[in-house]
């Protein structure tokens, strides 16, 4: 699926060309659930929406030539795609984890699989020696998120890639954060990469949805068994839905980044806040890394107060234009507290030895007029007791 075109021209054009008879120039939704054969056992490429959709399909081309890959699979969810993943493994398999994961991914990896003996190994990935040192014999899979998620730490996916490679292992990479329009992985080094849909490719807060993209013909195969056997797959709506969505992903992306830059100068400057974490200031300490590895450094800002859970809390319920939700990637601000939301089902030990305190805050910088956001910040500031 790779293309000749730049990526602005893909994210419009790649997957679809207008329909031949009517000329619609948007891929029709095509909501059977079933497809005519010429005789038994002869499709005309269609037979079961389960299988295979024409609108699936356009959205999985279009997804592909935006990462570069040759392969791409859309799944009913983010997380519908990393368990997908998974199952290429089997019993007494091992996989290395980054430490700062998602919580959703973080419950997956340890209470729905590790109880069918696959075991999880969760490192600070800063660090590829400690990556290397974490390897074993039974590693099959290394699994990074970059940035990471709250944290927005950078994962040298370069130099973790050679890690996984040394020990025979699948790299995968969640690029949810960073889209493929500020980073591609596969031209790194990695083996697979995963989207949320919901997030910035959807970008709209109106749908679920996820994807795997792999430049390996074999590895697609078997994303694509069990694809159809498990039956996590998006409807033809939804589908139309993220189309939609990426055909503005870069000029969305733009906005989301400069005012994330803003938001993130203007915070670090606050005396209210003790620490914020964003590549794109020159204090990051991967800063020089997310300026070689992305083009730009993405609209996910978090920042801590040096408060308790209840203080911080009342500061995000007291703003007004940032929408208090969890999710990111949408056109509208949004604001959490990892502790007691997205990350609340981790333990508290190990939230805690993970770097996520009750003070931390993550925020999805949307595409408002920035002075309206730093205003709601600076009123909801001034009224912390």
């Amino acid at each position: 699926m790779t293309s000749e075109h730049r990526f602005e021209t893909d994210a419009i054009h790649a997957g679809y060309e207008p329909d031949k008879v009517t000329g619609a120039v948007m891929p029709p939704i095509y909501a059977s659930t079933t497809f005519e054969q010429d005789a038994p056992g002869h499709d005309r490429g269609y037979e079961y929406s389960r299988t295979g959709n024409p609108t699936r399909s356009a959205l999985e081309g279009n997804l592909a030539a935006l990462e570069g890959a040759a392969f791409g699979r859309a799944y009913a969810s983010g997380m519908a795609a990393i368990n997908t993943v998974l199952n290429l493994f089997e019993s007494g398999d091992h996989v290395v984890a980054e430490r700062d994961l998602y919580g959703g991914t973080h419950r997956l990896f340890r209470q729905v699989y590790e109880q069918y003996d696959l075991s999880f190994t969760f490192v600070d990935m800063d660090d590829p020696a400690a990556v290397d040192a974490a390897c074993t014999e039974h590693t099959q899979l290394v699994w990074a998120e970059t940035p990471t998620n709250p944290l927005l730490k950078v994962v040298d996916i370069e130099a973790i890639a050679e890690v996984a490679n040394a020990h025979d292992a699948l790299f995968g990479v969640d690029n949810t954060f960073a889209t493929p329009y500020l980073q591609r992985p596969l031209d790194l080094g990695a083996d697979i990469v995963c989207h949320s849909l919901t997030k910035y490719l959807g970008g709209h807060s109106d749908v679920v949805g996820g994807a795997l993209l792999t430049d390996d013909a074999a590895l697609d195969e078997r994303f694509g068994f069990y694809q159809n056997a498990v039956g996590a797959t998006p409807d033809p709506f939804g589908c139309f839905l993220v189309l939609r969505g990426t055909k503005t992903l870069p000029v969305r992306m733009d906005r989301h980044c400069s005012n994330a830059r803003a938001v993130a100068s203007w915070l670090d400057d606050r005396p209210e806040v003790s620490r914020v974490y964003y590549p794109g200031l020159t204090g990051h300490p991967q800063h020089a890394l997310a300026d070689r590895q992305m083009s730009n450094f993405g609209g996910m800002v978090s920042f801590e107060l040096d408060t308790d859970l209840e203080t911080a809390s009342a500061f995000i319920s007291d703003l007004e234009v940032f929408t208090l939700a969890e999710s990111l990637g949408g056109v509208e601000s949004l604001i959490e507290q990892p502790a007691s939301m997205t990350h609340a089902a981790l333990p508290a030990d190990e939230r805690r030895k993970a770097g996520l305190s009750d003070g931390l805050i993550r925020a999805s910088i949307g595409l408002e007029h920035v002075d309206d956001l730093l205003e709601d910040l600076e009123r909801a500031f001034n009224n912390i007791p």
